[in-house]
């Protein structure tokens, strides 16, 4: 099992300060705490907020682009906060202590995760749009773990870790140990079986010539016209 990373007691979020927008952020994810997210109105959120309509508006499209900016946060968060130097660690060690840092900043908006997650079981349309969400964003985890993250690999690379992180939430709404040792168990073992499918994932790239990198393919050409010419 990958090692286990130091532990923070979590802080419970805020109430509402700061900007407008930081107040609006606060005020959708408590009241995604409360209720589903299908339920929060835009009218509710601005007087909780202390925003009129129009601020809000100027703000934000949409209740969904209200997690957007909560989940970029997060994003932010986990990108920045970083501890040690890792870069002598296997991929899945790196990619491991990533995706806890993702967890305890977190674990503050347990309820609102569970709530979310709910609502998503029942909304096919709420979950496409949270699964696009978290594609982005474990591009971005990708990164922070010094894992390719672009271009046709590197998207499915995060599809599959955005459907992996998800397993891992269910497990994590749950887990009521302040050492999440059974989301750490469960994160553990989908990232070992995602090994193995991303070997498996690269073992058919070699096959498929748009798979390999431009100046491999370059290179294979260069030395099959040697070859003709010898």
């Amino acid at each position: 099992m990958a090692k286990k990373p130091s532990r923070q007691k979590a802080s419970q979020p805020a109430r509402p300060s700061g900007s407008d927008r930081e107040r609006i952020i606060a005020t959708f994810m408590r009241l995604l705490a409360e209720k589903p997210f299908e339920e929060i109105g835009f009218p509710e959120i601005a007087t909780d907020a202390g925003v009129s309509l129009g601020a809000l508006r100027g703000e934000f499209s949409s209740t969904l682009a209200i997690l957007g900016a909560h989940t970029k946060t997060i994003d932010r968060q986990v990108l920045d906060g970083g501890e040690g130097d890792m870069t002598e660690e296997p991929p899945r060690e790196r990619l491991f202590d990533v995706l806890m840092r993702r967890i305890e900043a977190l674990t503050p908006y347990k309820e609102a995760l569970r709530s979310l997650l709910r609502s998503a079981m029942r909304n096919p349309g709420l979950a496409l749009a949270l699964n696009a969400m978290a594609v982005r964003s474990q591009q971005w985890m990708l990164a922070a773990a010094d894992i390719p993250s672009s271009g046709p690999r590197g998207l499915v690379r995060a599809q599959g870790l955005a459907l992996l992180f998800a397993r891992a939430l269910r497990t994590f709404v749950d887990d009521d140990d302040e050492t999440h040792a059974r989301t750490m168990a469960v994160l553990d073992r989908e990232l070992a079986r995602g090994a193995r499918w991303v070997g498996l994932l690269d073992d058919l790239c070699r096959f498929v010539p748009r798979c390999r990198p431009r100046r491999r393919r370059a290179r294979e050409r260069d030395e099959g016209d040697e070859v003709v010419a010898a």
